[in-house]
Formats: C-alpha cells, structure tokens, sequence
C-alpha cells in the first residue's frame, strides 16, 4: 500500500513554504506550526541549528498527527561560522546586509520528514549565495521597503534582494526557504505522490 491515502502535515506556518510546495503540485492537508525556542545553542554552527529545528518542528507536531507525514523545514543563514537569524530591527537588518555586501555567505535547509511509523528522515541543503558590493542608498531603499522583516539574514531572494545576488550555486528554492528537489525526493522516496 503506498502513503498516498495519508495526510501530509506541514509543521511550518511560512508561507512561502506553502507556495512552494503548491508549485509543484503538493498541497499539506493540515499547517501545524511547531512552536519550539530557535536559539542557537553554544557553538552550534549555522548548518547545525538548521538540521536540528527541521527535525525539532517535525518531532513537536508530529505526536498530534500519528500516521501521517509530517515536514519539518528551517532555513539559516550563515556568515561563516556566524548565524544571521531574522533581524528584530531595521537597524540589525541594515548590519546584516552591510555584512553580506559583496561576499559570500551560505543558506543552509534543513528538512525533515517523519514517515507514518515515526521514522525520522532528513536532509541539509547549502546553498552558496554571493552578493554584489552594496551602497548606501541600496540598503536605505531596501530597509524601507521591509521586505527584511521575518527573513532569515533579512533579505527576501524572491524579492527586491534578487538584484543583490551576484551569483548563486546551489538550490534557489531552498533559499527562498525549502528546496524543492530535497523535499520532493524525500516524500517520493516515502512512496507519497501529490
């Protein structure tokens, strides 16, 4: 019997994740947003914290939905072996983009599934991103548009910040926040078909 009669359960409330997923074709049965404390913990590098609160968001919600697939997904940024978590303030989200001016940083995914039997499945996706040197006005024009807030780094890929990214290597979508291939090769694997 293949998992297609279960229900898909997305342990997120972002919805870019939801318009992700519904590009192709996959569309959860239920959002349950996992509420679980982001901090990182002492010395956790970026790709760490990222893998640990997929799975963390995944294991919260998934004993109120037994027998079904739950996605747990989180996106960092990481410059270097620093975190830029998303910024509570126009002024943290202007350090952290003069900070990302003209380097590279990374965009790690961490995605985790959780099968009908409670089995956990999960993958790191790292996406390197590299940005243009910025100016003054660019990053003036882009904090007033607050497309920042709620973003991990603050700033939005699929946004305004597009025209930042010099060059990308990796999975757009996992910047954007859930790569699609991951995910879609995980519940594949898992026998559900949308």
């Amino acid at each position: 019997m293949g998992l297609v009669s279960l229900s898909l359960v997305l342990a997120s409330a972002s919805p870019r994740r939801v318009a992700l997923l519904d590009q192709i074709g996959i569309k959860p049965d239920l959002i349950a947003p996992a509420h679980i404390d982001e901090t990182p913990l002492k010395g956790e590098l970026p790709r760490q914290l990222a893998l640990r609160l997929a799975i963390g968001k995944a294991r919260c919600v998934a004993p109120d939905h037994a027998g079904s697939l739950i996605i747990g997904a989180d996106t960092v940024v990481g410059l270097g072996r620093r975190i830029l978590p998303k910024p509570e303030s126009a002024d943290q989200a202007r350090t952290f983009l003069t900070k990302l001016s003209g380097r590279r940083h990374h965009v790690y995914g961490g995605i985790c599934v959780i099968d009908q039997d409670g089995h956990v499945h999960s993958r790191l996706v790292d996406t390197a991103v590299k940005f243009k040197r910025l100016s003054e006005p660019e990053i003036n024009q882009y904090i007033a548009s607050h497309e920042w807030d709620g973003k991990a780094g603050g700033y939005a890929i699929q946004g305004h910040a597009g025209v930042f990214v010099e060059k990308i290597i990796g999975s757009y979508t996992n910047v954007v926040g859930l790569s699609l291939f991951e995910t879609n090769a995980l519940l594949s694997g898992l026998g559900y078909r949308p």
